[in-house]
């Protein structure tokens, strides 16, 4: 009868809106909390993370950790996350590859991208721009495209992206697949040295966030043909759109990534609560909105609940779309 009074109580205090003392006092504790970065540093993921990860520290009371652990377009920290202890201090920097492409691309995915994790915030979407260095001859998709064409039996121009099955990627696929020109993919471990090889001219071109080729576009290292968004980007009003460039097969062409933050499955509701309630206050800031927007992104504001349903659309968007296209892992 006691435990029962008991068992009744705990159930009240929960429904009445009482925390558990998991949330309340025992996380975090002086444990780092890891937040896995599924490329290498310098793309995208990893500068978003950074961000978060300094003003996080301060309001946890934790040290969060950077650890980049890339490959595989994002599989390879996916994974690690995905059997890491579902304990409050393993986060992970999700995306449209790693999270909603590639479970269509590789056939023995060592994580299923919904069931593995929880969804904890989505942090923003970003179009895609597709951009050559400064030297190249290329000023717009026509002139891409018809180079590309004319060295049809070399395998046309090459271009660079941070893995296969990236945003990246899939740009690069879509725009073969719709204007039926081939093109040559080179896919690196991440955008940071992918770029770096798009810039120093060993790779003829890339489709990257505007995160990650913004601040080159700006610095003049690298050329802006088009975005991939259906309108004009405002922090890039001059560049147009892969629609505008009036090519055959590209009219309805639109590619939209997006950053978001996971934890493994299991991992303790009032915690993944936490994350969420303190990751919004931060992206919420002024001055993180005004950096979000000056990469190209729009940022977001969905509920778990939101997000795990975005999600879902998005791999089975996904997953048309690779079938369509026929795109198989290299």
């Amino acid at each position: 009868m006691q435990r029962r009074t008991l068992v009744h109580a705990a159930a009240a205090a929960l429904a009445a809106g009482a925390l558990p003392a998991f949330a309340q006092g025992a996380w975090p504790t002086a444990k780092a909390i890891t937040y896995l970065v599924p490329f290498p540093a310098g793309g995208t993921t990893d500068v978003l993370a950074r961000l978060i990860a300094q003003q996080l520290t301060t309001v946890l009371g934790a040290s969060v950790i950077i650890d980049n652990k890339g490959g595989a377009g994002g599989s390879v920290g996916s994974e690690i996350a995905a059997r890491a202890a579902p304990d409050g201090y393993t986060m992970l920097g999700g995306t449209i590859s790693s999270h909603a492409i590639n479970v269509s691309l590789y056939p023995k995915l060592g994580y299923d991208p919904i069931k593995s994790f929880a969804p904890v915030t989505l942090i923003g979407t970003n179009p895609v721009v597709l951009v050559v260095n400064q030297a190249s001859p290329y000023k717009t998709l026509k002139d891409v495209v018809e180079a590309s064409k004319a060295k049809a039996a070399s395998g046309g121009l090459s271009s660079a992206s941070a893995g296969t099955g990236t945003s990246q990627h899939l740009s690069l696929e879509l725009l073969a697949y719709k204007s039926g020109v081939k093109f040559t993919h080179i896919p690196y471990k991440g955008s940071g040295p992918a770029i770096q090889d798009v810039i120093g001219g060993q790779v003829d071109m890339m489709f990257d966030t505007t995160v990650v080729a913004g601040p080159h576009i700006q610095s003049g290292k690298l050329r802006a043909i088009a975005v991939t968004s259906a309108r004009r980007l405002a922090s890039m009003p001059d560049v147009p759109t892969v629609a505008e460039s009036g090519i055959n097969g590209l009219k309805d062409f639109e590619v939209v990534s997006w950053q978001a933050i996971f934890v493994p499955a299991g991992t303790p509701a009032p915690v993944i609560e936490r994350l969420h309630t303190e990751i919004a206050k931060i992206l919420a800031k002024a001055e993180m909105q005004d950096k979000l927007k000056g990469f190209g992104m729009e940022p977001a504001s969905m509920t778990t609940a939101q997000i795990a349903a975005f999600q879902k659309s998005e791999v089975e968007k996904w997953a048309a779309v690779i079938k369509a296209a026929n795109i198989k892992v290299e």
